[in-house]
């Protein structure tokens, strides 16, 4: 399938690749688990060389269903199955949490789920509401990742900014203990509320960033610079991506109650990083956008940066 995508399911929305299906109500975790496709195991298998003998140290992860290798670990590496990642985040977040979507990628090597947070919250007059995604892979290439995601409601971009002065994400390596992390993760938990607290400071100092319409230009320029050195075909892509950045800043209706300033031009640009169809699409974009949602994305870390080195 595209993207690598190979299962998944989406509350409500359309899947942020196309793909997948449309869930009216978001499930809890059973039933969320099989409406994902996760509902499989994952073996740990021998690894046996061309002649027969045994390789020692390593071993396989295989997929129950249909016996595909997920990918080679150490013999330390301890499988955290599907079902016990969403059971990880239903102690974590307590009884009662819901699902948006899950799915996996790359023919069952990465796995997650997103949960969305109770409470709501209010930050320079807009609503943003808070998500953990989880990832988990079987192929040995990452741990178990808890991050932050908030989303502005009214147009479902992320606000996941690098905060100094809060932590938004958690790991933990494939060991024996993996899943005995909890009280690590609860406190986690915690640092997400007051990343929430802090994102609200931050988005209410932004909004007394007055920005003149020479600075958002500079900005810009600052983005898809145009100048000499550059060919007549990147001039003529920077200009296009100046213009599409600049739409999204003056004529988004949802940004029209919004006074020309650092919380606008911040909101602008994470449209423009989560929406805006790139110059060339590569086999692996949706995917990789869709992971910035763990790791962040640097564009609207930068935005921020020039934001705050304005004020």
């Amino acid at each position: 399938m595209p993207a690598n995508v190979e299962t998944m399911f989406s509350v409500r929305e359309t899947p942020w690749h196309g793909l997948g299906r449309i869930i009216m109500d978001a499930p809890a975790s059973r039933e969320a688990l099989e409406l994902a496709g996760l509902d499989w195991q994952v073996e740990s298998r021998n690894i046996y060389s061309g002649t027969g003998a045994m390789i020692p140290g390593y071993r396989a992860n295989v997929r129950s269903t249909d016996d595909a290798v997920l990918g080679v670990v150490s013999d330390r590496y301890r499988i955290v199955q599907n079902e016990e990642a969403f059971q990880f985040t239903d102690d974590l977040l307590g009884e009662g949490v819901t699902y948006e979507t899950a799915g996996s990628l790359q023919g069952g090597k990465k796995v997650w789920m997103l949960a969305r947070l109770p409470r709501k919250y209010l930050i320079a007059g807009d609503q943003v509401v808070p998500y953990l995604v989880i990832f988990n892979s079987h192929d040995g290439s990452s741990g178990v990742k808890v991050a932050m995601t908030p989303i502005r409601v009214v147009c479902q971009n992320t606000l996941n900014l690098a905060l100094n002065t809060a932590k938004r994400s958690w790991t933990a390596r494939h060991t024996e203990n993996v899943l005995l992390r909890v009280q690590d993760a609860r406190e986690t938990l915690q640092l997400a509320s007051n990343y929430m607290v802090e994102l609200g400071n931050r988005g209410e100092e932004l909004a007394r960033i007055d920005l003149s319409d020479h600075k958002v230009q500079e900005f810009i320029n600052e983005f898809f610079p145009i100048s000499e050195d550059l060919s007549d075909c990147q001039r003529k892509n920077n200009l296009r991506l100046q213009e599409d950045l600049k739409a999204r800043y003056y004529n988004a209706p949802d940004l029209e109650w919004v006074g020309k300033n650092g919380w606008r031009f911040i909101n602008a640009v994470s449209d423009f990083a989560t929406h805006a169809d790139p110059l060339r699409k590569t086999k692996n974009y949706n995917e990789n956008l869709f992971l910035r949602t763990a790791e962040g994305n640097p564009m609207i870390d930068k935005a921020y940066k020039m934001v705050l080195a304005a004020a």
